[in-house]
C-alpha cells in the first residue's frame, strides 16, 4: 500500500550514450517512390534525428515532467508510475487518463493543467510503458490494467471518479468501469466505438461505403497489430539497440496517426513527439509496451460497457447506432478538430470537451 514519492533522473552516462549512437548512425539509401511511400523518408528522420541530437534539450524536458507531482506504488506485484496533479479546488472530481500506444503521459502534459482546474487529475504509466514495471507473464489484458487503475483510485482514496483515454487508454478507460462500476461515474474515450467486427447485414449503403472507406486506408498503414502479434521479441532488437531503429518506427506510427496534416510535426510538437521517443528510448520499454498486441489472436475494436454513461470525442467514423448497443452514449463528438492523439494536437478543444461532459453527468 506504500505510494512513494518519485522523480525522473535520467543518468548522464545513458543521455551520453543516446548522443553516442546517434553520432554514428549508419543511414540507408532512399528507396525509389514518392514521399511517404516506402515508410518514413530518410531525410526527414534524418533531420529529426539531428535535432534530437543537437536541438532537444532532455535536461529541460526532464525538468518540466518533473514539475508535475510524480509516485509509484507496487500493485499484484507490478510498480506502477503515475502523476497525480490535485485540483486547487477540493471538492472537484477526481480523473483518471491512460494514454496510448505508442504514446506515454507526455501524451497529457498539454492538458493536465486545463483539466486540473476541475479535476484532481492521475495519470499513469500503463505497465510495460515508462517508468512502470512490464508484465511479467503472457496474458496480461486490458481488463487487468482496469483492475490495477481501480485499485490505485481507491488507494488515493477516490471513491467516485471519472476515467478517460484514447487509443489503449480507450479500452482500459472502459475496464476501470467495469471493475468499479459504483465508483466511476463516466468515462471518456477519444473515439474507437461503433464499429463493425464483422462484415454485419444490417448496415445501410451509407454506412458501408464509411467502412470501405476505412479498409483502403489501411491498406496503406503499417499493421502493427498484426507485426506484434507474431514477432514483437524480433523487433525489439532494433529497438533496444538503436535510436533511429526506434524512432523510425515511432514516426511511422505518428505519422498514420496524424492524418489531418502532411506531417506528424505540423499539429503535434516536435519536441513532445522526441520527448516520448526519449522515455522509450532511456526505459527501453519499446518491446513489453507491446503486449496488448502479442497477448490478443486478433484486434478488435472496444467491446463497450454499460457501467456509467459514455462520453465519445471523435463519434466518427463510427456509427452511434452501433456504440449504443453496448453503450449508454451521452455524447457523441461530430467534427471535432484533432486526430487519433488530440490531446497533443488540441489540447484545449480535447480539455473542453472532457469538462463539457463531465460536467453534464
Amino acid at each position: 500500500m506504500t505510494i512513494s514519492p518519485f522523480q525522473i533522473q535520467i543518468p548522464q552516462a545513458d543521455l551520453d550514450d543516446l548522443h553516442s549512437r546517434l553520432d554514428q548512425a549508419r543511414w540507408p539509401e532512399q528507396l525509389p517512390g514518392d514521399g511517404w511511400s516506402r515508410g518514413v523518408p530518410v531525410g526527414y528522420l534524418k533531420d529529426l534525428a539531428h535535432h534530437w541530437r543537437h536541438g532537444f534539450d532532455w535536461r529541460e524536458q526532464e525538468r518540466l515532467l518533473n514539475e508535475f507531482p510524480q509516485y509509484t506504488t507496487e500493485i499484484d506485484g507490478l510498480r506502477v508510475h503515475f502523476l497525480h496533479v490535485r485540483s486547487q479546488n477540493p471538492n472537484a472530481l477526481p480523473l483518471i487518463l491512460t494514454h496510448g500506444w505508442p504514446n506515454s503521459i507526455v501524451e497529457f502534459t498539454k492538458t493536465i493543467g486545463l483539466l486540473s482546474e476541475h479535476f484532481h487529475i492521475v495519470a499513469p504509466s500503463v505497465p510495460g510503458y515508462g517508468f512502470s514495471d512490464a508484465p511479467k507473464e503472457t496474458g496480461f489484458s486490458t481488463a487487468h490494467v482496469g483492475r490495477m487503475w481501480a485499485e490505485l483510485m481507491h488507494r488515493l482514496g477516490y471513491e467516485r471518479y471519472g476515467a478517460q483515454g484514447g487509443d489503449l487508454g480507450a479500452y482500459v478507460s472502459q475496464e476501470v468501469a467495469k471493475a468499479a462500476p459504483d465508483a466511476v461515474v463516466g468515462v471518456h474515450i477519444d473515439g474507437g466505438l461503433g464499429f463493425p467486427d464483422d462484415d454485419e447485414a444490417d448496415l445501410t449503403e451509407d454506412e458501408r461505403q464509411v467502412f470501405a472507406q476505412m479498409a483502403q486506408w489501411s491498406k496503406y498503414a503499417v499493421d502493427h497489430h498484426g507485426l506484434l502479434r507474431v514477432a514483437p521479441q524480433t523487433f525489439s532488437y532494433a529497438w533496444a539497440d538503436s535510436p533511429t531503429g526506434l524512432l523510425g518506427w515511432l514516426m511511422q506510427k505518428f505519422q498514420e496517426f496524424t492524418p489531418t496534416a502532411a506531417l506528424p510535426d505540423l499539429v503535434i510538437d516536435r519536441d513532445d513527439m522526441l520527448t516520448n521517443a526519449s522515455i522509450y528510448w532511456f526505459t527501453n520499454t519499446a518491446a513489453s509496451s507491446s503486449w496488448f498486441m502479442y497477448n490478443n489472436t486478433r484486434f478488435a475494436w472496444p467491446t463497450g460497457q454499460q457501467a456509467a454513461p459514455t462520453g465519445v470525442y471523435h463519434g466518427a467514423p463510427g456509427i452511434r447506432r452501433l456504440a449504443e448497443r453496448t453503450n449508454h452514449v451521452v455524447r457523441w463528438g461530430e467534427g471535432n478538430p484533432g486526430g487519433h492523439f488530440v490531446a497533443m494536437e488540441q489540447p484545449k478543444a480535447h480539455a473542453e470537451d472532457i469538462i463539457e461532459f463531465f460536467a453534464e453527468l
